[in-house]
């Protein structure tokens, strides 16, 4: 290999595949040579597969028997920074590298030369006649808001033929075009103007574009009021990061949030970004990700896995909502986009963002610890003012059985319809009910594959398992005892609380908000933009209502349960508490009119809600830090979860007992063990869960004993062992 990394032709090369093997493979460098770093295509036994030239060959077999790279794709090769970023999070989540690759080249087409395609996109005709299939095409093309599909895709998301699609082309009501495979996006200007900025907003600016010009690693935590502008702030912070040519990548917890959010880029910068999420097109997703690894994508809006996009430059991550629990990946790799920003821009000297109203303990720890910046927006932007918070004490409400909405709440609804203003009840929970009871035998209907109970979803006339997804018809006679008419809802979730709301308020239009209830992600942003016009006067939501969402018209936020996740194992259920009543309270009063949030809870005097009506954020924060640091838990301590699992539950359970018994790297480093013990949630999709939880000091090196730990395991037949760094769930 030659100084800049070059390898000469027949030159042996090591390639890391995204194939689930332990190593890297030899092979020759093709004709004309190849870089390292290149993205490149290998034979492995019959098939050919995706790879990455890693570095020099080990050799040791006869170099007669090597086999040479097909060819070099067409794309920027992998950068250092990157191969080290995902080096160090495969140690960091003891994940292996070939999974970290898949991770990072999930876009599909790679290795497809550039060439012109056909794309179809909206037409401006109307059919003479509509069936349901040409119905279905037209309904994914105006859901998708204009994007262009390929034909092949835009059938398989209408589940049409393609001859469908092309007799809408001659209809007119479908364009057809020619057009490159992968266009640059089009450019975005940081000198147009921005918003005005209050003082706060205007000093927080100045503090972050002094940081972005050290071209210096750097993190700082924006802890800002729910309506004070954290968005505003760091879109100035986007336009310092383009304006000294570097690519800015912020993170959003939600697709849901990403059509506000868009346009309010394009008013900033005149055009729109790069999307990368579960709602943009597989042709998107290939051009996405040629286009940053070129440089001709200067701001991506993505979600958690787009951190693993090949930046050419990056300068600034943005992290949106920093708090939010679905920021950890909790299956394949298990890692945490929040945490992993930070280490990827430690890599490649960019500066992170971490913007929350109610951050993470963890952040809020590195801030205190001056290991993080934290910059403080106290204020609400403009006329609005944060809301009044109140409880209402369900111990002295008189309520009709089978009710969830207190006469006290029920009043101050009555009062925003008469003044036109909206409302918004809150539960957190998916469905009509959690629980479905047979009230001759008291049998529970549960999932035949987990250890849950099925949850009514009335609209769609079924039950489900919110852990497997598997789903069976409302049965009218009891499963166990055979009972007709017997079966009963136990609980409310957000159907059944809109069912009560219809009818105690017949004159109201009621809207639901629950991922659940939308087929695509385009029309749930299209049903919030309704709402945010004023197209609803009761909004019955789920947490997905807490996440950013601006409904200028929402004065009143009821809180069906604030008791509901009080209580319980989880060594976050305060905190995720605290953040959830915070964010779903501050979407009331967020323009000119004064809000009001209000608390249905049976324990006004716990700690927590308490501090929630109190608004002392401060003080609960640092009662929390003291509880855990006291615990040894963290953020002043570290974990990591353990699950086996497998078909029949003695096996497995015969392994956990035997990883329990031999700790000793564990005891070396001064972890502890606990368990095994079946998992809360012990069988899911019909596989045994036993978990083991390890706990360590905060500077103990428990990476390298669990490796040590599980290293001479020998897993039979259908037995998986996963490992969770930093757990965020114990289930």
């Amino acid at each position: 290999m030659s100084a800049n990394g070059f390898f000469d032709q027949g030159e042996l090369v090591s390639v890391l595949t995204t194939q689930p093997l332990d190593r890297t493979l030899d092979y020759k460098a093709p004709e004309g040579g190849c870089f390292q770093g290149a993205f490149v295509e290998v034979p492995l036994g019959p098939r050919k597969v995706l790879g990455v030239v890693w570095g020099p060959g080990r050799g040791g077999f006869d170099l007669s028997k090597a086999r040479s790279i097909i060819r070099v794709l067409e794309v920027a090769p992998m950068r250092e920074e990157m191969r080290l970023f995902l080096g160090k999070v495969a140690d960091y989540t003891l994940t292996p590298m070939p999974a970290m690759l898949r991770l990072a080249t999930r876009a599909p087409g790679l290795g497809d030369p550039p060439s012109m395609r056909k794309i179809y996109r909206l037409g401006s005709g109307e059919p003479d006649r509509m069936t349901d299939a040409r119905t279905r095409v037209l309904e994914v093309l105006r859901d998708y808001g204009g994007l262009a599909f390929t034909l092949k895709e835009l059938a398989e998301q209408a589940g049409v033929t393609s001859s469908v699609v092309k007799g809408l082309v001659k209809l007119g009501a479908v364009r057809e075009e020619d057009s490159p495979r992968d266009l640059p996006y089009p450019h975005l200007d940081p000198e147009l103007p921005g918003k005005e900025l209050s003082e706060d907003q205007a000093r927080a600016v100045a503090t972050l574009q002094t940081g972005l010009r050290t071209r210096d690693y750097g993190t700082t935590l924006l802890k800002g009021v729910t309506g004070s502008g954290k968005t505003e702030v760091y879109l100035e912070a986007v336009a310092e990061t383009l304006r000294m040519g570097r690519q800015a990548l912020v993170l959003l917890p939600e697709i849901a949030l990403t059509a506000e959010f868009l346009t309010r880029v394009e008013a900033r910068f005149g055009a729109r970004p790069a999307e990368w999420h579960s709602g943009a097109t597989m042709t998107e997703r290939r051009r996405v990700w040629r286009m940053v690894g070129q440089g001709d994508a200067q701001m991506v809006i993505g979600a958690r896995s787009a951190l693993f996009l090949p930046f050419r430059n990056l300068g600034l991550v943005v992290v949106d909502e920093e708090h939010d629990t679905s920021y950890k990946q909790e299956d394949g790799v298990h890692y945490s986009a929040r945490d992993m920003a930070v280490l990827r821009a430690a890599i490649c000297g960019a500066r992170v963002i971490l913007a929350s109203a109610t951050p993470s303990l963890e952040s809020w720890a590195n801030a205190a610890a001056d290991k993080y910046d934290r910059l403080d927006l106290t204020s609400r932007f403009g006329a609005a003012v944060l809301p009044k918070m109140k409880p209402i004490d369900m111990r002295a409400e008189q309520m009709q059985p089978g009710t969830w909405i207190s006469p006290s709440l029920r009043q101050a609804v009555l009062q925003r319809i008469e003044r036109s203003e909206q409302s918004l009840l809150f539960i957190n929970r998916r469905g009509y009910a959690p629980v479905t009871l047979c009230r001759a035998c008291g049998e529970q209907i549960a999932c035949d594959h987990c250890d849950a109970r099925m949850v009514e979803h009335r609209f769609l006339k079924r039950l489900m398992c919110h852990q497997c997804g598997e789903t069976k018809p409302m049965p009218e006679a009891c499963p166990s005892c055979g009972v007709e008419g017997k079966m009963a809802p136990v609980g409310p979730g957000i159907e059944r609380l809109a069912e009560e709301a219809e009818a105690t308020f017949p004159d109201a239009k009621v809207a639901m908000l629950s991922s659940d209830l939308f087929g695509s992600a385009r029309a749930l942003k299209a049903k919030i933009e309704e709402i945010a016009q004023g197209d609803a006067d009761i909004i019955i939501g789920t947490q997905l209502v807490a996440k950013g969402h601006n409904f200028p018209k929402l004065t009143l936020v009821g809180v069906i349960d604030a008791d509901l996740s009080l209580h319980g194992a989880d060594l976050r259920a305060a905190e995720r508490t605290f953040q959830l009543m915070r964010q779903v309270s501050g979407r009331a009063g967020r323009a000119d009119k004064p809000g009001l949030a209000l608390l249905q809870t049976f324990q006004p005097e716990h700690p927590v809600i308490r501090a929630i009506l109190s608004g002392d954020e401060e003080g609960f924060w640092a009662a929390e830090a003291a509880g855990r640091q006291a615990a040894g838990v963290p953020p002043y301590g570290r974990m990591a979860g353990i699950v086996l699992s497998g078909p029949e539950v003695g096996p497995v359970f015969d392994i956990g007992n035997a990883m329990a018994r031999n700790d000793a790297p564990l005891r070396d480093i001064g972890a502890q063990v606990f368990g095994p013990a079946p998992a809360p949630i012990a069988r899911i999709r019909g596989r045994h869960r036993v978990r083991l939880l390890v706990k360590a000091p905060k500077g103990a090196p428990i990476q390298d004993a669990i490796a040590k730990w599980i290293a001479p395991l020998r897993l039979k037949g259908d037995i998986r062992l996963t490992v969770d760094i930093d757990p965020q769930n114990f289930y």
